[in-house]
């Protein structure tokens, strides 16, 4: 019969995963508390949820919650981070932190979309420019044609002014 604690964390680890549009997994064995503590907070700066699991618990939840593919990613000691507005912030938060830092800690995978991620494909994710930047891009692509249009659009029209005004030119010098 499981006990209260475990029911609780279990629903609390279901409604996480369920909320979640990543999850991604690390082994944080070998990691002192004061490096653990640091981890936490850059995470938390980069509005990123870190938390350790018990790996049965989680199998339960991930079953519970309807995403499976998370149970490929976890095994041995389990961190996970829980992304919940975008889903690039927990890859290049920890990406960002293992680099910085050169810690011991090792991303083993991830979940996103209900596909199993490898922790080459976390990092790969990690170096993928961001939302805001990506619109910026478009825009800029969007914006080429068009001020090229313009400038095609302009060009006879500009032309035409310059034959005029050189008419109106030559129109006073023969008055003077």
């Amino acid at each position: 019969m499981p006990t209260q604690a475990k029911v609780e964390a279990v629903e609390l680890l279901k409604d996480k995963f369920e909320r979640s549009s990543i999850v991604i997994t690390t082994n944080y064995s070998g990691l002192p508390v004061s490096e653990m503590t640091e981890l936490r907070r850059a995470l938390r700066e980069a509005e990123v949820e870190y938390r350790i699991i018990k790996n049965s618990l989680a199998y339960i939840a991930a079953d519970e919650a309807g995403k499976p593919a998370i149970k490929d990613v976890i095994n041995g000691p389990t961190g996970v981070a829980f992304g919940y507005e975008d889903p690039l912030a927990p890859a290049k938060a920890l990406s960002n932190y293992i680099r910085t830092t050169r810690s011991a800690l090792a991303i083993v995978g991830g979940e996103m979309d209900g596909k199993t991620l490898t922790s080459d494909q976390v990092n790969q994710l990690a170096t993928l420019p961001g939302r805001e930047e990506l619109v910026a891009q478009v825009l800029m692509r969007m914006n080429g044609p068009v001020s090229s249009l313009v400038n095609v659009l302009n060009g006879p029209i500009a032309g035409l002014a310059r034959v005029l005004q050189g008419h109106v030119d030559s129109l006073q010098q023969q008055e003077a």
